[in-house]
């Protein structure tokens, strides 16, 4: 298996995805997990002058480089796609690994892998084949509702080569190389001659710059994209401009991280009172343009390599995830304080289900999303983050995003603004002492197990490896979690004949390894095994016919037990003994 990308031709692709959507799924994604918009949609949401479908989106990193990826995002409902940062130097070497998402995240990558013309075919091809989809679905035309989100860096010389400027003229402009495009997919789906496909990719970008880039330059690329290239324009700020003594108290006093931010960090990071001048400056430039400026946050935070998980020969290595929800959430609140609330600021820093609600409520949108899709179920997980806005909308009978933030607001204040910034500060504040972020809330230190995972293999599941009798606890897990009793026992009793014992007294090790410690706390798979086994259910077994063989079982324990049971299945006339033992520890004579 290699660790090198590796493109795939946009005919073989959508010839991929047709073949595989007549079995109900694309990119082995199932249908049922497919996001379907609807005009009643209540987070719906205008971005840039067009309609975003969701206010959800995926962060630009690795998984936004190659079109599947960027296609398996949309079809789970991330309609703001982040794509990976293109820079000048597209031939370097990457560290590999280069992320450990073990507890909190880390990473030492920080360009793209693949080269600038790859990269822009592999955008140009994603943005036919979403469209390609929309037309399959029969979803309307006149409006993508995703919106492809570019990222440059990482300085002005870089931005001003021919390199990158050939970049953004053709995601400005793509009308030739779509045109080529189309025609190579024509015999493959011939009603793509008439779908109406923009030749503009994006008309948006954020800047994403290196740790320690000037403040001057950074005015001066943000300037050039708002005034000489006419884009909406976003800067990417890091999260060490919160400050040394606030950074540090969050996370290491109050959150209890052995993480170092060294001092190195603050002092080559953008300051706080030159970021106020630039976006001050900066969003009077984007008003006289008549484009929009806002700001992202944030970038990952730069910490000493002290695990030496990633490789050694890199000294620095990039926090995000969890522990890094806070800070940036505190930085936010901070800005848009000083700004009156005013900012138009998209979030992305350790986002999962359970806070975007509270970040879209606090007026940060698009909320985008990466460490929490490294986890089991990948972008699938996706669908619930969309559950739990829906829901939490529907709690407060909001119809819209704005309606949304004006109800949760504390002060119910009508002006959204207003709202906003009360629900935004208030987040910041009790998330700090959030247990879900601190460094002790994972009961566990790790759920991986000592099994080795070689190419090709099956994953197995953790708990399932970790579990003596090995059961196939996702799958009765699956049957209890429908209201199917009856399957889950039958599950159950494949593996273990006393569901009833066990489930009281067994010392589920299982849990130390669930899955589920990545978002919140283990299922309580014990107690779920007892409850199934209380459940009025015969188990679907059926004995083999006699097959004539005799079995003694010296032990009447619960292995001596489980043994006859299966041997009787089986066909065996089966006696158990009890054992007794002499003083010296020798076996007596079994009693039968």
């Amino acid at each position: 298996m290699s660790d090198k990308l590796t493109t795939y031709p946009i005919d073989k692709l959508l010839r991929w995805i047709l073949n595989e959507e007549k079995s109900g799924q694309i990119l082995g994604i199932a249908r049922e997990l497919f996001f379907t918009p609807a005009e009643g949609d209540p987070f719906r949401m205008r971005r840039y002058g067009q309609t975003l479908e969701t206010p959800v989106g995926v962060a630009a990193g690795p998984h936004t480089q190659l079109t599947q990826n960027i296609i398996a995002a949309w079809l789970c409902g991330a309609h703001y796609i982040e794509l990976k940062t293109v820079q000048v130097l597209d031939h370097i070497e990457v560290s590999k690994p280069c992320i450990d998402m073990e507890d909190e995240g880390y990473n030492c990558e920080w360009s793209q892998e693949l080269t600038v013309d790859e990269s822009f075919n592999q955008y140009l091809d994603a943005w036919i084949l979403i469209h390609v989809l929309r037309h399959h679905f029969g979803r309307d035309a006149q409006e993508a509702g995703v919106i492809l989100n570019m990222s440059v860096g990482y300085d002005m010389q870089g931005i001003l080569s021919e390199k990158i400027q050939r970049f953004l003229d053709r995601m400005a402009d793509c009308h030739v190389e779509k045109a080529n495009k189309i025609k190579s997919l024509a015999d493959l789906y011939p009603a793509i001659a008439d779908i109406p496909i923009p030749d503009c990719i994006s008309d948006n970008v954020t800047l994403s710059t290196m740790h320690g880039c000037p403040a001057d330059e950074i005015e001066q690329i943000g300037r050039y994209l708002i005034e000489e290239r006419g884009l909406h324009t976003t800067i990417k700020l890091n999260p060490t401009l919160l400050g040394k003594q606030e950074l540090r108290r969050i996370l290491n006093q109050e959150l209890h991280y052995d993480v170092v931010v060294p001092n190195e960090a603050f002092e080559r990071d953008l300051k706080y009172a030159d970021a106020r001048g630039i976006i001050r400056r900066l969003g009077e430039s984007a008003d006289k343009k008549g484009v929009s400026f806002g700001l992202k946050l944030t970038n990952t935070l730069e910490t000493v390599n002290a695990r030496n998980v990633l490789p050694e020969s890199e000294n620095m290595v990039y926090m995000s995830g969890r522990a890094l929800h806070p800070i940036s959430v505190a930085l936010a609140a901070k800005l848009q304080t000083d700004f009156d609330g005013a900012l138009d600021i998209s979030f992305s820093a350790g986002a999962d289900c359970f806070n975007t609600p509270w970040l879209i409520a606090g007026g940060l949108a698009p909320v985008t999303v990466c460490s929490d899709l490294l986890k089991p179920g990948g972008y699938a997980r996706l669908a619930q983050y969309l559950d739990e806005l829906s829901s939490a909308m529907n709690a407060v009978d909001a119809q819209s995003i704005a309606e949304f933030i004006t109800a949760k607001s504390p002060s119910r204040a009508d002006d959204v603004k207003t709202a906003a910034l009360h629900n935004l500060t208030a987040y910041a504040e009790r998330v700090r002492s959030d247990e879900v972020y601190s460094k002790d809330f994972l009961p566990f230190k790790s759920i991986k197990t000592p099994r080795e995972l070689r190419a090709f293999d099956c994953i197995h599941a953790p708990c399932v490896e970790t579990c003596p009798a090995q059961q196939a606890v996702p799958e009765y897990m699956f049957h209890t979690a429908r209201g199917d009793d009856a399957a889950a026992f039958n599950v159950v009793m494949e593996t273990n004949p006393f569901p009833n014992v066990t489930g009281m007294v067994c010392d589920h090790s299982c849990q130390t390894k669930c899955t589920r410690q990545n978002i919140d706390a283990p299922l309580r798979i014990r107690d779920i095994k007892r409850f199934i086994s209380e459940q009025p259910c015969e188990p679907e077994l059926t004995p083999a016919p006699p097959n004539g063989l005799r079995a003694a079982i010296i032990g009447a324990g619960p292995s001596g037990l489980s043994c006859a049971w299966f041997l009787a299945l089986a066909g065996f006339e089966v006696s158990v003994y009890e054992a007794k033992e002499t003083p010296g520890g020798m076996l007596a004579d079994a009693i039968p």
